[in-house]
């Protein structure tokens, strides 16, 4: 297993902010995913990964890709630069927008970017239901029964295009026990079978034990979510973050081992990064009472990158505010304007993408974040975020390993 480097390429701008967007024209994990499906006899609407073309990945037997949800290149460079993912890095691709797993993880299980899956982050407006959901969870925002229970058709109501569909491999899902069989999971599973674990080393051992059943052909998606939690709880400056990736490497160094002579491919990325947070970057909307009073929805999107839904005779008075008094912790656009300049993807949206976005986006600076609670919710607070625009929390790697 002979490591390879590039150098990452610098990131776009998005106009007029100086902040990095997307390379959905090659540099993106969107890509990755075009790449990924042409070299498994299928089509993708997004030009090849760069870095990985189709050539480069369909003479495998196998293919394994594993999301380490919260490892941003820039992190891991930091923190493991030695390490086996460092050393076997080809080198930098960038999320999408915004930088978060229920978007970023909707791209992986589908091979779409959020302009066509219409995923928007954590909290979004399903004007369809009359209410901001908790995509993942499936709930709610102020709580309350999942879809299935409710009696919504959850593939129907998202219409989905899971990637097990567009291939022409078994697919397998290796995730989570407690998420494997979730409402959101199997609206996204398609014809491959779900396969839970319980922790990081029965994922690779159940890995091991798929690549070995039979010589057929696979494709294996295996997400990993420990290092984003511990990321969220305690930073990912913390000891607790850097002996969890050093855990991932041991376990994955095993497992290469253990997998020998399989003809895999195994790739390693994320879906987005994290950047740490002070009290002083944690901005309440309750201390700003004239800027919730412009809104007619609560904040939807994420904390670093907030959809606003404007009461309409209040457009000017939310301008005005944000310019005049977050102008040091957001930036406001138009989110009409977010989409004509390419942030969420390229060509035909998803038909509730705009009622998805809102009608202004809040790009928070430096480490800032915007939280709002609805009176069901209990407070917390994250030390480690993402979801917005920054290199750190935009740019993942990507490992390539032979077995």
């Amino acid at each position: 297993m002979a490591p390879m480097s590039t150098p990452a390429t610098a990131p776009l701008l998005l106009a007029d902010t100086g902040l990095p967007m997307p390379d959905y024209g090659g540099g993106s994990i969107v890509n990755l995913m075009a790449s990924l499906l042409r070299a498994r006899g299928g089509e993708a609407d997004y030009p090849n990964l760069r870095l990985l073309p189709p050539e480069a990945i369909r003479d495998y037997t196998n293919i394994l890709l594993l999301v380490i949800d919260g490892l941003g290149a820039n992190w891991l460079a930091e923190r493991s630069p030695n390490g086996i993912l460092s050393r076997h890095q080809l080198g930098a691709i960038t999320s999408v927008f915004p930088t978060t797993t229920a978007a970023a993880i909707t791209t992986f299980l589908t091979g779409d970017a959020p302009q066509q899956h219409g995923i928007t982050g954590w909290f979004t407006y399903f004007r369809e239901l009359g209410c901001v959901m908790s995509v993942l969870p499936g709930h709610p925002r102020y709580g309350g029964v999942g879809y299935r229970q409710a009696g919504v058709d959850l593939a129907t109501l998202l219409g989905p295009r899971p990637l097990a569909s567009r291939i022409r491999t078994r697919a397998f899902f290796l995730t989570p026990a407690k998420i494997a069989h979730s409402d959101f999971n199997l609206a996204y599973l398609g014809p491959a079978q779900a396969r839970p674990f319980t922790d990081l080393r029965d994922m690779f051992r159940q890995a091991g034990r798929i690549l070995r059943a039979d010589a057929g052909p696979k494709y294996l998606y295996l997400y990993w979510p420990g290092l984003d939690s511990r990321g969220h709880e305690a930073g990912m400056a913390s000891p607790l973050a850097a002996g969890h990736l050093a855990a991932i490497e041991e376990a994955l160094t095993d497992f290469l081992v253990a997998s020998a002579g399989t003809d895999t491919l195994v790739l390693v990325t994320a879906d987005h990064g994290l950047i740490d947070t002070a009290p002083a970057d944690r901005l309440d909307l309750a201390d700003h009472p004239e800027l919730a009073a412009c809104l007619s929805l609560p904040l939807c999107g994420e904390p670093r990158a907030a959809f606003c839904y404007l009461r309409p005779r209040r457009v000017r008075a939310f301008e005005d505010y944000c310019q005049q008094v977050l102008g040091g912790h957001a930036l406001a656009r138009p989110s009409e304007e977010l989409f004509q300049l390419g942030l969420f993807g390229r060509g035909e949206p998803h038909p509730r993408l705009h009622e998805r976005i809102g009608d202004y986006s809040l790009l928070m600076r430096g480490r800032s974040v915007l939280r709002d609670h609805l009176p069901s919710e209990k407070r917390f607070v994250q030390i480690g975020v993402h979801g917005g625009l920054s290199e750190t929390e935009l740019l993942v790697p990507l490992c390539r390993f032979r077995t």
